[in-house]
């Protein structure tokens, strides 16, 4: 029961990145596409979440002693990965939003998705990295991988629809806010 609750808990904070990034891309996504948009979004950043945990597991479990030595270099690397990224998308909403204009750099198309998925799951390999160096078995990763997917899913689509919402209701203004969040985002993630 410690190991599921456990689980879950790990799940809901790897995916809060994703629930943001989600309702700020979402502003600008047509009411009318949503519903198809938001679970193939929320697939993507399931898979791609959940991979990165499986894989930094994998790196941690697989190679103990090379991942000790190396582990503070590939965080750092990996944060600044992931800055630069959601700056990048970030940076785009906010200037579409003060000149009132609409490009396709937020989740509208699978190139996009995908660099949005894998800015977001940057953690995760750094948490399944922690997790096999922290001597995590084989049947002990399953239950949170889970919980990762099912999690990530879910928060993504709640935060397209909550998102999709706010972009009805505020227009321009929600690019400019859901900007900011993904550059504060990535300055987190960076500090």
């Amino acid at each position: 029961m410690r190991t599921l609750i456990s689980a879950a808990l790990l799940g809901l904070s790897l995916c809060a990145d994703c629930f943001a990034v989600s309702m700020c891309s979402a502003v600008t996504i047509d009411h009318v596409d949503l519903q198809r948009r938001a679970w193939k979004i929320g697939a993507v950043f399931a898979f791609v979440q959940t991979g990165f945990l499986l894989a930094g597991w994998a790196l941690g479990f697989f190679a103990t002693e090379l991942a000790s030595k190396r582990f503070a270099y590939f965080e750092r690397t990996a944060h600044i990965v992931g800055f630069l990224l959601l700056l990048y998308v970030g940076g785009a909403m906010f200037s579409d939003g003060i000149r009132g204009t609409s490009t396709h750099l937020n989740l509208n198309g699978f190139r996009a998705i995908v660099l949005g998925g894998i800015a977001t799951s940057i953690d995760a390999g750094a948490v399944g990295l922690s997790l096999a160096l922290d001597a995590a078995r084989c049947p002990d990763i399953a239950p949170v991988a889970l919980s990762v997917f099912l999690c990530t899913w879910l928060s993504v689509l709640v935060g397209m629809h909550s998102g999709s919402l706010l972009g009805r209701r505020l227009g321009h203004s929600a690019r400019i806010v859901g900007g900011l969040v993904l550059i504060g985002l990535g300055v987190n993630i960076l500090l």
